[in-house]
């Protein structure tokens, strides 16, 4: 029942969008809502804009994109701050078409479809909304029939720009039907639709032998031709063309650079006028942003041929990269997976971060800045904290590597790697090692690569399975140690006053003599070393976190052993350390006696409860480790 009532619901609000008048009626709309009447370029910009945006590090975040894309925030800012927006105000840039360049499987074709489905579901809106001349085959903007004398006073009374003239059929339309009486002319509202073929199109170049150039501009209908005695006359013509039902919209050009020369020839003066030529007619306007998509190799070979500078003058190039953040490629991976209905398979943690790894290893180029390896800058890229690094370095790592995402491994392999585990999985869970292994079998049946190339994407996935080991290791320590959260805010809270005594030259109280006693060096060395930190470095490690503390107290935060992230690191590894004997006998046992049992299945527990494993491959984690842990 609640379905049917949404259904009536839908319907409803379906017929309340079927808004009919006249042009009078649709002036008193203009005049309340100007918006109504902006271009296709300005409604695209408004429609990511009114979706929302916060900024992340320096680089907005349309919330626009985010449920489709990931790791692609600063090409898709570069798109909306220096395409969408000057274009929104009738800048130059909109007569310019849009070309995605990137690899195989980098997002562009997901890019273009949130686009069209974008404008879509916008067109539905009240913020969205717009209306069109009913029965135009090109649906177009009823302010052309106001006429070009008196548009100068329109815009002076209404405070709205006007652009483009009527096309051939609604100026005969206009002549015969109304007798030049603009004002009866009847407007409906708009929906934008691509099944409908209203104001979103899509061109595909096929063979160019049989394909005619009616597909972008429409065709004489020969059938009426007879009836009204000329191939000039508009109700004689089709004006079904791409380049017509997408007018007041979008039209996706699929390979624009492997079309036949005679259909970009229509785009030359798409782009810098704004109008097409087509049949026995004049110039026809048409408020059209086109994006087309291609792949490097592609671009370089069309950039080369000196007869495409025209073309190439017209066009705004926009570089999709493949995603450089471990932690987006897990949201590619896991959004696509959704995608399908297997439901009956539990992806282990850590499962899709070691395909991740693989993945962005991949398409990272090597530094030359000294102490940086590509682990380094790919934890860096992720956000982590890195020993002699900081996120502003990434900017000049960047600098250093222009190509950098242009190649590699892409996701389109690594989820038939996935599909393959999970489909050919014995059990009901896959772990991390069923994917690397998975991710080695796809090498060995791919037959297009190097010997040299496959030697290094081995490499890559040794670097993924040593990473994994560590974070497995990690993983059962912290579900070895009991109660781990308080265990670790009390050696915090001791490493604390121990620091701050020593970095103010005072004694500290101990808690059961009340005596005053020397700073424990030991104590603090302990941890320190945990992470590299040098007898000559430690001073400078405490006085850092010492401002730290003040800076947090300043701004009444509480700072924890988590505020701190190689703080935080140091603890735990610390923890780790003086357990690490207890897990390795505890794990590599093959008889457990009634005690070890006992914590084994606490441990499992903890697994399943805290850490998203299930009974399988928690067991398969606790054996896993207990092998490293003994080699």
């Amino acid at each position: 029942m609640d379905f049917f009532k949404r259904l009536e619901e839908y319907r409803a609000n379906e017929k309340k969008m079927n808004w009919e008048g006249t042009f009078a009626d649709y002036l008193e709309i203009v005049k309340k809502n100007p918006q109504v009447c902006q271009l296709s370029h300005a409604r695209l910009y408004s429609m990511i804009k009114d979706a929302g945006v916060e900024v992340k590090n320096g680089v907005k975040s349309y919330k626009f994109f985010n449920k489709e894309l990931f790791g692609l925030d600063k090409t898709l800012e570069k798109l909306v701050e220096e395409y969408f927006h000057p274009a929104s105000r009738r800048l130059d840039v909109r007569k310019r078409i849009l070309l995605l360049m990137g690899p195989v499987s980098g997002g562009k074709s997901t890019l273009v479809n949130m686009l069209k489905q974008g404008l879509e579901e916008y067109s539905r809106t009240d913020a969205g909304a717009l209306y069109g001349i009913k029965g135009c085959p090109m649906h177009e903007e009823p302010l052309h029939l106001i006429p070009r004398e008196l548009r100068a006073d329109f815009m002076q009374e209404y405070n709205v720009y006007i652009e483009g003239e009527l096309c051939p059929a609604c100026r005969k339309r206009l002549e015969t039907e109304y007798n030049g009486d603009i004002m009866r002319v009847p407007v409906e509202r708009v929906i934008l639709s691509e099944d409908d073929r209203v104001g979103i199109g899509t061109f595909a170049p096929s063979d160019p032998k049989s394909q005619d150039i009616a597909e972008l501009t429409g065709s004489i209908d020969f059938s009426t031709i007879a009836e009204y005695g000329s191939e000039s006359d508009p109700r004689a013509y089709r004006f079904d063309g791409e380049l017509n039902i997408s007018n007041r919209g979008l039209m996706e050009f699929q390979e624009m650079l492997k079309c036949d020369e005679k259909f970009l020839w229509n785009l030359l003066s798409l782009s810098q006028e704004g109008n097409f030529k087509a049949g026995r007619f004049a110039l026809i306007y048409a408020d059209v942003m086109v994006v087309a998509h291609t792949n490097e190799s592609e671009y370089k070979a069309f950039i080369a041929n000196k007869k495409n500078e025209a073309l190439q003058s017209r066009m705004i190039v926009l570089k999709v990269p493949y995603n450089l953040k471990v932690s987006e490629e897990i949201k590619i991976y896991d959004k696509l997976i959704k995608q399908s209905d297997l439901r009956d398979v539990h992806i282990a943690p850590h499962a899709l971060r070691v395909a991740a790894i693989f993945s962005v290893l991949s398409r990272l180029k090597e530094s030359k800045k000294q102490g940086m390896d590509i682990v380094k800058k790919m934890r860096l890229y992720d956000g982590e904290d890195v020993e002699g690094f900081k996120q502003k370095d990434i900017y000049e790592l960047q600098q250093e590597a222009d190509e950098e995402g242009m190649s590699g491994v892409d996701p389109r392999y690594v989820i038939n790697r996935l599909s393959s585990a999970l489909i050919r999985t014995d059990t009901k869970c896959i772990n991390p090692l069923d994917v690397l292994r998975a991710l080695k079998d796809g090498l060995d049946q791919h037959s297009s690569i190097t010997r040299e190339e496959r030697e290094k994407l081995l490499n890559f996935i040794s670097i993924a399975r040593r990473e994994y080991d560590q974070l497995a290791k990690k993983e059962v320590q912290k579900a070895f140690v009991y109660s781990f959260e308080d265990n670790a805010r009390v050696l915090f809270e001791n490493y604390l006053d121990n620091v701050e005594a020593y970095c103010n030259g005072v004694k500290i109280k101990d808690p059961i003599t009340d005596e005053e006693i020397d700073p424990d060096e030991r104590l603090m060395r302990s941890i320190e070393e945990q992470i590299g930190i040098s007898e000559n470095a430690k001073n400078g490690f405490r006085e850092e976190i010492l401002i730290r503390l003040s800076t947090y107290a300043r701004k009444n935060k509480r700072f924890n052993y988590k505020s701190h992230e190689r703080l935080r690191e140091a603890i735990e590894k610390k923890l780790f350390a003086d357990l690490k004997d207890v897990v390795k006998i505890t794990t590599s046992t093959k008889t457990p006696d009634a005690e070890q049992l006992k914590r084994i299945n606490e441990v499992s527990a903890r697994l399943v409860a805290d850490y998203g494993y299930c009974p399988v491959c928690a067991n398969e984690l606790l054996k896993y480790v207990g092998s490293l842990l003994n080699r």
